[in-house]
């Protein structure tokens, strides 16, 4: 396991119950993961210890389509992540199968998300591995910031 951990901290404007099942759930997931320009489709969702999240993320639009074709990478990627903790509302760990990145050996990605109801809302915590060098960490930072961002507006639409 990388001993190098990212954490990012967001306080959501909603209720635990909605953005657990942002992360829980196809339709939750599909509404926005994945950065801009990517869109993304469940195939297969089973959430529990050992469960597997299988999903498709794609480029669509014409310079993320570019720029994956320039990085020799499929326009579309298939992903598998597996679950291996599952507290609802308030826990949810998986290992993400990181095995798009050209030249390099497949290796899991570890990602820890815990939801705390405050008074305000929700406190989001999300720790995950660094990649397995700089660049491909910043891109990891950077992808998920702005997944988070979505997810952000995802919520305030729906209150």
């Amino acid at each position: 396991m990388n001993a190098k951990r990212i954490v990012l901290e967001r306080q959501l404007v909603g209720h635990i119950d909605d953005v657990w099942a942002l992360w829980t759930t196809k339709e939750g997931i599909e509404s926005w993961w994945g950065p801009d320009g990517f869109a993304v489709t469940v195939r297969k969702i089973d959430l529990r210890p050992g469960g597997e999240l299988h999903y498709a993320m794609s480029a669509i639009e014409p310079d993320k389509v570019a720029f994956m074709k320039r990085a020799g990478m499929p326009v579309t990627t298939e992903c598998t992540a597996r679950y291996t903790e599952v507290i609802v509302p308030t826990s949810l760990r998986y290992l993400h199968l990181t095995d798009f990145i050209p030249n390099m050996e497949p290796y899991d990605v570890e990602t820890h998300v815990t939801l705390e109801a405050t008074e305000n809302g929700v406190r989001m915590v999300l720790t995950f591995d660094a990649m397995h060098d700089d660049m491909w960490t910043q891109r990891a930072v950077a992808g998920w910031t702005n997944e988070l961002e979505k997810l952000a507006q995802r919520l305030r639409a729906q209150t």
